[in-house]
């Protein structure tokens, strides 16, 4: 990998636009709409946490401008789409790649708050991994302490069970839960949760492959039963 360096002002708004022109390609494409990727130490979380963001212009240093990067990228591409077909992904315990932020309850505060009148589809919370509570004490759960925050669709995300996702929902913690690993080895996974019926396993070894295996060969439930 190259050694990262400090985006130039002018680069930094010709990726804002790029973010504007994939958003308005999607939109030609006839996509229902588009998320952001702001978790797991990608640009926009780069930007965010002060971890990471060593900057000193109007893009670094306070909380305020850190987060003005994310806002910008989501202005663009509402711009495009209308909030209400824009959501973002957010890790505020993501330690990936070294990622860390010296107050993320009060980074990720801010920016929910700052997303609240927006009016986006929804937010989609991240909770930490077994990876990122082995690295440092991070914030966990995330969803309960920031659920309070945001007022508009809020979506969990995070080793959730069928048992413990409907908990969630029933007590109001959040509005959706979403599965990726889980999914990702059932793909008829809804269809398991409503028969009670026995889980594929993930396959973490074939995770990031480049072959079917353990992307789409998972079985579904008839294969298993036949």
């Amino acid at each position: 990998m190259e050694t990262p360096r400090a985006l130039e002002k002018h680069e930094i708004s010709e990726i804002i636009e790029q973010f504007r022109f994939c958003a308005e390609n999607a939109y030609k494409a006839g996509f229902d709409g588009v998320e952001l990727h702001g978790a797991f130490g990608y640009l926009i979380d780069q930007f965010l946490q002060d971890g990471s963001n060593q900057r000193t212009d109007e893009y670094g240093g306070s909380v305020e401008n850190r987060a003005r990067f994310l806002l910008d990228v989501v202005k663009a591409v509402s711009s495009v789409w209308g909030a209400d077909r824009v959501g973002i992904k957010l890790s505020p315990s993501n330690t990936f790649y070294g990622m860390f932020d010296s107050n993320p309850q009060a980074t990720f505060t801010y920016v929910l708050q700052a997303l609240n009148p927006i009016g986006l589809a929804y937010v989609h919370l991240m909770e930490p991994n077994e990876t990122d509570l082995q690295n440092r004490d991070v914030l966990n759960p995330v969803t309960p302490l920031f659920r309070p925050i945001y007022q508009g669709t809020l979506i969990t995300n995070g080793n959730y069970t069928k048992e413990t996702a409907n908990a969630t929902l029933a007590s109001g913690g959040a509005d959706i839960v979403s599965f990726g690993k889980l999914f990702l080895a059932n793909p008829d996974l809804p269809k398991r949760f409503e028969l009670n019926a026995p889980l594929n396993e993930p396959s973490f070894k074939t995770f990031y492959g480049s072959t079917e295996e353990g992307y789409t060969d998972y079985p579904f439930l008839e294969q298993v039963v036949s």
